[in-house]
């Protein structure tokens, strides 16, 4: 299983919660331990009752239409922004259902990683976490590396020149983690 970003959290969770069935995972610039986060707190406020409903349908749309170029730059950094994501279609992603069900997991962001912490020496099954080091979204020292320092049978991949979106900027090493993965599982399995 592969997962990015708040993806990584979904997918230690759904491992977590069916180790049988999950043979392998590759967490991608995941946040795992709980943090101050000034941000998720400011982004999870469309999430709120009543007041969010009013600022999903009024200001947010708005407010996120006027910093996409900003977001995206930020997400990429230190890499440009892809040209195909001229394509992505922001309308859908800045709609008010949209951005609230954004907000909802921004506001369970923290809890989650509150919750998960000390659950992470339980999985045992193979992991590659890969993370760009320019990430300028989740700290690598205190997210990857330390989740990678707490899984024994883990291993870490330190992307330089690259930020929070590595699907997209280093998409051949995401896909040899992948590999790792398989490669890693066979070993267990031979062993079994």
């Amino acid at each position: 299983m592969l997962g990015h970003s708040w993806g990584a959290s979904v997918a230690v969770a759904l491992t977590l919660r069916y180790p049988d069935r999950i043979r392998g995972l590759v967490l991608a610039s995941g946040y795992y331990y709980p943090t101050a986060r000034p941000d998720v707190l400011a982004m999870g406020t469309p999430a709120l009752p009543l007041i969010g409903d009013i600022l999903s349908h009024t200001v947010s749309p708005l407010f996120s239409r006027a910093i996409w170029p900003l977001m995206m730059a930020k997400i990429f950094s230190p890499r440009s922004v892809p040209k195909k994501f001229g394509a992505f279609p922001k309308e859908m992603a800045l709609r008010p259902s949209q951005i609230r069900a954004s907000a909802a997991e921004s506001a369970l962001m923290i809890p989650d990683a509150f919750n998960l912490r000390n659950r992470y020496a339980d999985l045992k099954m193979p992991i590659v976490i890969i993370a760009g080091e320019q990430d300028r979204l989740i700290g690598i020292d205190t997210q990857s590396a330390r989740l990678h320092s707490e899984i024994a049978q883990s291993k870490f991949h330190r992307l330089a020149g690259n930020g929070h979106m590595i699907q997209q900027t280093a998409t051949d090493h995401v896909m040899a983690a992948i590999s790792e993965v398989g490669r890693g599982r066979a070993k267990l399995a031979a062993a079994e």
